[in-house]
């Protein structure tokens, strides 16, 4: 057991990022290719110039989800899609405004939105682990 426990600091951490970060460089991608499609999506939850917040979007789910697989200023991009998942959450997943066919749907998806939160606090809070850029060994 101990031996798993130590193999488990060494490489958990690793698949934690990357998973973590999947969903928003696989959202962030896909937001470039659907850009009109995603753009009047935003405009219709009353995202205000959805044309000009879309491309800040993409570069922090792009920027910061790649910086996180990576290990790279972990704890700086960790902070950035925390913040960044607060009004996403708010805005696009709120369920208490929603009719009752779709409350059960967006409740998920909200309470999907505050477990990665959790997942970002804590690695803010002990950073990217041994396999990391953050971590590499000089010289």
């Amino acid at each position: 057991m101990d031996k798993l426990c130590e193999l488990t600091k060494q490489y958990a951490p690793l698949a934690g990022r990357i998973l973590l970060a999947l969903m928003f460089v696989i959202s962030g991608w896909g937001k470039i290719d659907g850009f009109s499609g995603t753009a009047a999506y935003m405009a219709s939850k009353g995202v205000p110039f959805p044309e000009l917040l879309l491309p800040g979007a993409i570069a922090i789910e792009l920027g910061c989800g790649l910086m996180l697989m990576a290990g790279w200023k972990t704890r700086f991009a960790a902070l950035a899609l925390f913040l960044f998942i607060i009004p996403t959450t708010l805005i696009f997943h709120n369920f208490w405004a929603v009719d009752a066919t779709q409350a059960q749907g967006q409740m998920i998806h909200f309470m999907k939105n505050v477990t990665i939160m959790g997942g970002m606090l804590y690695v803010m809070a002990f950073g990217a682990g041994p396999l990391s850029l953050d971590n590499r060994k000089s010289g």
